[in-house]
């Protein structure tokens, strides 16, 4: 596809484009990337403090329950973060648009690697306290990279795709904002699915298989925290999504290239 051609083909616009979305991301901050690793962190302790002892859960007496939930919310942090700020990216960059003509996936495509540094430092915590906590996991969890490295894929199709809608129709990053509050909770981060499908195996069937994230987590969390392989139906769907995600975002972008300039 050319429009992922020219991401290799303009490479060093692209590292200029990324190193100003990840400065200005971290501009005047004193913790700086930290601040990643911080977010997922309190809401883990949030939510333990919720499920846990306020209003216990089912859920929350899985073992190592902390890790459990920093295994999942890694891959939603970066998902969440990612997408949203990708889909206002060509808005945001109206006035570079406008005045220069390049490859404009490259604006939606280095905001989502600026992302990818945050999700790399949280994926590192999670790696080590796994490694010393877990025993289970030391020959499982570094699979967990190309399974994440599927996810990145993943989130660059979806970041490319809701650009581009964005661009003709500025109710998409509204309506983007809004769905990320219930899919967070269609998504296996709080739960395991497996807890839930004795007392609701057709509502498991649904969140596990309409909701394209659900694979995504299983998958990453199978040898991150559970010390196994990932199942076989969970990263073939986690490649598949990949791969129609990325040739979506393609197909939208290149329909609406021209029109780019005209309505930013």
């Amino acid at each position: 596809m050319t429009v992922y051609a020219d991401v290799y083909r303009y490479r060093e616009l692209l590292g200029n484009l990324f190193r100003r979305d990840l400065q200005a991301k971290y501009r005047g901050s004193a913790l700086g990337v930290l601040w990643t690793v911080a977010n997922p962190v309190m809401l883990m302790g949030v939510y333990l403090l919720v499920f846990g002892v306020v209003w216990p859960a089912k859920f929350s007496t899985i073992d190592h329950y902390a890790l459990f939930l920093l295994s999942g919310l890694a891959v939603w942090t970066f998902f969440a973060a990612a997408v949203q700020s990708a889909t206002r990216s060509m808005l945001d960059n109206a006035n570079l648009i406008r005045k220069t003509r390049f490859p404009r996936q490259l604006v939606p495509l280095s905001v989502v690697f600026a992302h990818v540094v945050s999700f790399a430092a949280m994926l590192v915590l999670v790696l080590l306290l796994n490694f010393v906590v877990l025993s289970r996991v030391r020959a499982t969890e570094w699979l967990a990279i190309p399974l994440c490295a599927l996810v990145v894929g993943f989130v660059c199709g979806l970041g490319l795709l809701f650009a581009s809608m964005n661009v003709l129709f500025r109710d998409v990053e509204f309506i983007v904002a809004a769905l990320l509050v219930p899919w967070f909770f269609l998504t296996p981060i709080l739960y395991s699915l497996d807890t839930v499908a004795a007392h609701h195996a057709r509502v498991v069937e649904v969140i596990h298989w309409v909701n394209p994230l659900s694979p995504a987590v299983e998958a990453v969390r199978a040898p991150l925290f559970l010390g196994a392989m990932p199942h076989w139906t969970d990263a073939l769907y986690l490649v598949v999504a990949c791969a129609i995600s990325l040739a979506l975002g393609a197909f939208v972008f290149s329909r609406i290239d021209d029109q780019i300039a005209i309505e930013v």
